[in-house]
C-alpha cells in the first residue's frame, strides 16, 4: 500500500491566464461554478467556511451556497451554532470551493453580515418540510445525550406546526461580502495558476501569485 507521502497527482486539465480571466471576480466565479455544475462534480455548491471566535481559535465546516450576486455569497444556518456565535464576535470569514475533478479551487475572504428577514423567510419557506422542521428540532452545536433528542424534537414540532412551520427566530442567512478572491487552477510540475482579485477604491485589481 502506498504511503501518504508518496501520493501524487499531475494537474493537466486546464490553465488560467490573465488574458482569459474575467475582469470582475464575480463573473469568473459564475463561469467556474456553472462549469462545475455542468460537469456534474459531487456537491458543486459545497464550500468550506472558516471563522474565528473570541478564543482566537479558527474552525471550519462545510456549508452550501444558496445564492450569490454583486452583494456577496449567501448561506443559511442556525445563528446560535458555533459559526453563528463566532461570526457575532468576529464578522470576518473565509470561504473555499474545491472542485477536485476540475482541479480548481476558489478562495473568498471578506466581512459577513446577516441577510434581510425577508430573504431568510423566502428561502426558509422554499425548503422541504423535513428541513424546515429540522431547523426547529436541532439545537445546533450544543451537546445532546443521544439522537433520540432530535427525533423527539422533530415529532414535537411536527405536531405543533403540522405543514406550516414558521422560520425559527434563531435561523437565517449570512452573506459574505468579498474583498479578496483567489482562483487556483492546477498545472503540471506544481507550477499552478493563481489569480487574485483585491478590492481597492478604484475597483478590483487582478494579479498573479506564485504557486
Amino acid at each position: 500500500m502506498n504511503r501518504i507521502a508518496d501520493l501524487r497527482k499531475s494537474y493537466e486539465r486546464a490553465e488560467l491566464e490573465e488574458s482569459a480571466a474575467r475582469s470582475e471576480p464575480l463573473q469568473q466565479f459564475d463561469a467556474w461554478l456553472k462549469e462545475a455544475i455542468a460537469a456534474e462534480v459531487p456537491e458543486p455548491n459545497a464550500m468550506t467556511l472558516a471563522t474565528v471566535g473570541a478564543d482566537h481559535r479558527p474552525s471550519t465546516r462545510i456549508v452550501l451556497i444558496k445564492g450569490y450576486d454583486s452583494r456577496g455569497i449567501v448561506w443559511y444556518t442556525n445563528y446560535e451554532s458555533r459559526k453563528g456565535r463566532e461570526l457575532a464576535v468576529n464578522p470576518h470569514a473565509a470561504l473555499q470551493f474545491h472542485w477536485v475533478e476540475l482541479e480548481r479551487v476558489v478562495r473568498i475572504e471578506g466581512k459577513v453580515e446577516k441577510v434581510s428577514e425577508q430573504e431568510s423567510d423566502d428561502y426558509f419557506h422554499s425548503r422541504p418540510l423535513d428541513s424546515r422542521l429540522g431547523a426547529w428540532a436541532s439545537p445546533q452545536s450544543q451537546v445532546i445525550p443521544s439522537r433520540a433528542v432530535l427525533v423527539a424534537n422533530a415529532a414535537k414540532y411536527s405536531a405543533q406546526f403540522a405543514l406550516q412551520p414558521p422560520r425559527p427566530p434563531h435561523w437565517g442567512g449570512f452573506r459574505l461580502v468579498p474583498d479578496t478572491w483567489e482562483f487556483w487552477q492546477g498545472r503540471k510540475s506544481r507550477l499552478h495558476d493563481r489569480l487574485r482579485y483585491r478590492l481597492e477604491d478604484s475597483g478590483w485589481v487582478k494579479e498573479r501569485l506564485a504557486p
